[in-house]
């Protein structure tokens, strides 16, 4: 676990385990171990989290296991946390957790999905308007825009389920913001009767997605071109 997530505050932690397909019907038992040191005093293994499933898919079964407090007590007693075990068997003592990366398991190793509060207090020139919904500002201007991918029924997107996307939006008065000294001069020369620069992103950022392919499988991949930091005439 990084230092710079060590100091965040954790709102949302989840831990996300594939087991392999069933046959029929099953009664499965996963259990989250957590590990100590050897010592003579018995068993290195303390259950943490224990759970009782229901599989019947041939499919395979993604089982997402709240993890938030355990996060938390290992932010709180770092030196304690020796890791984690995971096991889920079924009636016959299979043990179905994909927990290494072995031949056809890639993309399916456990995860942990995290949504934390950063406490940033640098302050960075903004070279861009920033305007609200209630804003009366008519020149070009960066807006807040919130994409909700459950609102759009894309459910195979695991995080984030909603970002900020921002968009731009606003008139570019003469030399108002304009990225390049070309669209000014273009604008001048006006050849064959050419439009005035737009409202447009001159600065965007990538986001980081989880997301299963068509195989059911876990990507983790940047996307990017995904966020508007900065708006300007162009």
């Amino acid at each position: 676990m990084g230092p710079k997530i060590m100091f965040t505050k954790v709102v949302k932690a989840q831990l996300w385990v594939y087991l392999r397909p069933v046959q029929h019907t099953s009664t499965v038992y996963l259990q989250i171990l957590r590990l100590k040191p050897v010592t003579d005093e018995g068993s290195r293994h303390i259950r943490i989290r224990s759970l009782k499933i229901e599989l019947n898919s041939r499919a395979g079964h993604w089982q997402s296991i709240d993890f938030k407090h355990v996060l938390q007590n290992w932010f709180k007693q770092p030196h304690n946390n020796w890791g984690i075990e995971i096991n889920a068997f079924d009636p016959n003592g299979n043990d179905l957790a994909v927990t290494s990366l072995g031949p056809g398991a890639e993309g399916l190793h456990p995860f942990m999905e995290l949504r934390v509060l950063e406490n940033n207090k640098r302050s960075r020139r903004n070279l861009g308007l920033d305007c609200d919904e209630h804003s009366t500002e008519s020149r070009c201007c960066r807006y807040p825009l919130t994409v909700d991918f459950e609102a759009f029924g894309w459910d195979w997107i695991i995080a984030p389920k909603r970002y900020k996307a921002n968009y731009c939006s606003g008139q570019c008065e003469y030399m108002f913001m304009q990225k390049y000294p070309h669209t000014h001069l273009v604008q001048q020369a006006n050849p064959r009767g050419s439009a005035g620069p737009c409202c447009t992103p001159t600065k965007m950022s990538p986001i980081n997605m989880l997301y299963f392919n068509d195989k059911q499988q876990i990507i983790y991949g940047k996307i990017p071109g995904m966020v508007v930091d900065r708006c300007g005439c162009s």
